[in-house]
């Protein structure tokens, strides 16, 4: 059936495009000490107050919580998928099958009538399970990303408390407005090993 394909198309692809502008309020560390630079030790040389931004393609694309929920939802949309080409490949068979009869006189009209009707139903039937399915995936695309994005807001204001930057912007996809930006103030790999961490402690706890 050539329009289930388009299904897995309208799922799998990114329709949520992202934009995560997250501003904090510069607070003193616990300790009172004076702001400080950050470890170099990642590239990273903002200071408490900085403006510094994030690659957020590439931190979601290398997110183990993003892979995880992203392979689960592929595994349902192949099960859909194989489920809806079977009902499709057993319709088309009983059309054929129904034609075949049709042109050999083996039905009466009255027969072929009540076979057309039984058809176009099963038709109209198919298609309705198909936009029902495609819904229900796109819905469950969209809460993966929320819980994707609340992971990284969360994780975002836990590590501002140390880090203190007074911004924390989102360079990535048609959502960059930032021409260009020095890398010392590129936070991505810092906060992706951070949320990686996280959650690996996360999914050990369970």
């Amino acid at each position: 059936m050539k329009n289930t394909s388009l299904i897995i198309n309208v799922i799998l692809s990114v329709a949520v495009v992202v934009l995560f502008i997250l501003h904090f309020t510069s607070k003193p560390s616990s300790s009172g000490s004076p702001a400080t630079n950050q470890s170099t030790e990642n590239g990273v040389a903002a200071s408490r107050g900085d403006i510094v931004y994030i690659q957020l393609d590439s931190l979601v694309n290398n997110y183990d919580m993003f892979n995880d929920l992203s392979s689960e939802l592929q595994s349902k949309v192949q099960v859909i998928q194989e489920d809806l080409d079977k009902k499709g490949r057993a319709w088309e068979n009983d059309v054929k099958d129904f034609e075949q009869k049709v042109q050999k006189g083996l039905l009466t009209q009255v027969a072929i009538q009540q076979q057309q009707q039984v058809l176009a139903q099963r038709q109209e039937e198919l298609n309705n399970l198909m936009q029902q399915r495609r819904l229900e995936m796109s819905d469950e695309e969209a809460v993966m990303y929320r819980k994707v994005l609340d992971a990284l807001k969360t994780y975002l204001e836990k590590m501002n408390q140390e880090t203190g930057y007074s911004m924390i912007i989102n360079t990535s996809g048609s959502t960059n407005n930032v021409l260009h930006g020095d890398s010392r103030f590129d936070v991505t790999n810092v906060v992706l090993k951070g949320l990686n961490d996280e959650y690996i402690k996360q999914k050990g706890s369970k």
